[in-house]
């Protein structure tokens, strides 16, 4: 791929994920901050088995501003309760995970990490479908006042 195409294409990608965030729902932001992060630690760990330190800790570094500055930072504890707090707990716990295994080098918190990420994020899937499924229309009396059902 040459200089030029290269450079066109994260152009589109870029303007694409620009788009895709200003049309998004709040339920798929959350969505795209978990993915945003999966794949950021996803590439830290194959940086990691390549012995590109420089690229794996911009990645890991990418992942930590995701969890840190969205995921966390959206949490809204009056309104969340504990629930918010034991998220700001475990986003925390994840964050200062990842930066031992950036300075150790250990691929093992990577996975803990993704596999923490992966199960909230499987778990705002389902709360965003059951969220979807239409309620179902309010059931009207069975006779209104007046109405006499097989008389004639």
């Amino acid at each position: 791929m040459t200089v030029n195409s290269r450079s066109a294409l994260n152009a589109y990608t870029k303007q694409a994920l620009e788009t895709e965030v200003t049309s998004a729902s709040p339920h798929k932001l959350v969505l795209m901050l978990y993915d945003g992060a999966i794949a950021s630690i996803a590439m830290a760990k194959a940086h990691m088995e390549g012995s590109h330190v420089a690229a794996k800790g911009v990645c890991i570094s990418k992942a930590i501003a995701i969890i840190e500055e969205g995921l966390r930072q959206g949490l809204d504890k009056t309104v969340g309760g504990e629930l918010a707090e034991n998220l700001d707990a475990l986003y925390e716990y994840m964050s200062h995970r990842l930066l031992l295994s950036n300075i150790h080098n250990d691929p093992a918190g990577l996975d803990e990490v993704t596999t923490l990420l992966s199960q909230l994020r499987d778990a705002w899937m389902q709360i965003g479908s059951a969220a979807s499924i239409p309620a179902s229309p309010p059931v009207e009396p069975v006779a209104a006042a007046g109405a006499s059902y097989g008389k004639a």
